[in-house]
């Protein structure tokens, strides 16, 4: 593998890839420490040294900003509008006619669909740069935070940080496309990653410096290692359901009579069902920290919702990380659609009727399929929590070192080195993947 990169650096083209994609992902994390206008640094350093514990949605965007969201930096809203842009859009094919006609128009309806999520993306940041500067405002950003983070906080101030802000998240949004377009992989998966990953280090560093630091920095190595390997292993695995497609003369020439497959991941809903159970059960915490603190359920939400490591969020989060992976799948893969489209080409699953009982195999496949994917989906978010738990570690190392984070890593990693791979192959080179 070290020689098949030593190699791609070699090519000409794919090494401007690799270093463009490099300086832009380097750009991005350089943004994420600048200050925003109006907000005093010192003062937010002074804050974070003396951090109590941060509501779950806080957490989960200042994870997927690479921890900006906290500094109240130019990049602070991350990649995060944009994902749940990219979410909505996907749900409302669904519910939308218009959305699921462009869908199928190929790449004009998709650059139409790309250009709304650009719109909502861009309405997203307005509202929640405004929802943390709001909360930064109250103190409710951080918690215990002795002095204010924004000391001039009249109109015009506010207003310039919204902007500042927005056009931040407008900006990150630009440089992922153009490393889709300039660079190597997907852009937006590549920033994510790049966030991701930039809080490995001081995660383990805390986990490091806490009671039994080795110890513990051994036990979460160890962890890390374990998940990574069953996350490549699962990722990598797919039911190949086999297709035959008849022959047909069209006109002189006979078409068809190849073998072909489906191939259909043990895990096709990704990361999202993650996302989703963690910004749905984080919206009690959120709400509770607007609320009077003193009241009975503001207190039993602190209680039992607002921490990953209570047991009752951890059983909530778990099912909910089953019913979103199923709802998930059941969005992004039709049976009824796959078979008509095989029907129409002459394509059928061998023992299997066209038409009807090809969509009620694929989704008795589906169906089980998904339920080993979201089982696998759910330990992987829930048991790195409860191994925190057990070693007295905070909320924090959760959210950097959690299965989420290790999920999105690898999953991207595999992704990048798979396109790397296939360039090199293009030029007649080795691969990596062997």
């Amino acid at each position: 593998m070290l020689s098949a990169f030593a190699q791609a650096f070699r090519t000409p083209d794919l090494r401007r890839k690799l270093l463009f994609t490099l300086g832009i992902m380097a750009i991005f994390r350089l943004g994420s420490v600048v200050p925003t206008p109006g907000v005093s640094y010192p003062n937010v350093q002074q804050c974070l040294d003396a951090a109590g514990s941060t509501n779950d949605l806080l957490g989960l965007v200042n994870l997927f900003s690479g921890g900006a969201l906290l500094q109240l930096s130019i990049f602070a809203l991350g990649i995060m509008p944009y994902i749940t842009a990219s979410i909505i859009v996907q749900l409302l094919r669904v519910v939308i006619p218009r959305f699921e006609a462009l869908q199928k128009e190929g790449q004009a309806g998709q650059a139409k669909l790309t250009q709304y999520t650009r719109y909502l993306t861009i309405f997203l940041a307005i509202l929640q740069s405004t929802t943390m500067i709001t909360m930064a405002r109250s103190g409710n950003l951080i918690p215990g935070c002795p002095v204010p983070l924004i000391p001039n906080d009249s109109v015009m101030t506010i207003i310039l940080m919204i902007i500042t802000m927005t056009a931040g998240t407008g900006f990150i949004m630009w440089l992922g496309e153009l490393i889709t377009e300039r660079g190597v992989g997907n852009g937006m998966s590549l920033l994510i990653f790049t966030s991701i990953a930039a809080g490995f280090p001081s995660a383990l560093w805390s986990v490091g410096g806490a009671a039994n630091g080795i110890a513990n920095v051994t036990i979460v190595v160890a962890l890390l290692l374990v998940i990574t390997l069953l996350v490549v292993f699962v990722e990598q695995s797919q039911r190949r359901v086999p297709v035959q497609y008849a022959k047909r003369m069209v006109g002189r020439r006979m078409y068809g009579g190849s073998s072909t497959y489906i191939p259909i991941k043990i895990n096709m809903a990704g990361v999202i069902p993650v996302i989703f159970a963690s910004s749905l059960l984080a919206l009690p915490g959120l709400f509770a920290q607007f609320g009077d603190q003193t009241e009975g359920w503001v207190q039993w939400i602190s209680l039992n919702l607002l921490s990953p490591s209570a047991p009752l969020y951890m059983v909530i989060y778990f099912f909910l990380v089953l019913f979103f992976a199923f709802f998930y799948t059941s969005i992004t893969f039709n049976p009824d659609d796959v078979a008509d489209n095989m029907k129409r080409y002459g394509g059928f699953i061998p023992g299997i009727r066209a038409g009807r009982p090809t969509a009620e195999y694929l989704q008795y496949v589906i169906s089980r399929i998904t339920t080993a994917g979201a089982l696998y989906l759910a330990l992987i978010a829930i048991f790195p929590v409860i191994v925190f738990a057990a070693l007295n570690l905070p909320d924090t190392v959760g959210f950097a070192l959690g299965g989420t984070s290790i999920l999105i890593v690898v999953g991207v990693g595999l992704q990048t080195v798979k396109e790397i791979d296939s360039q090199l192959q293009q030029r007649h080179y080795e691969g990596f993947l062997r």
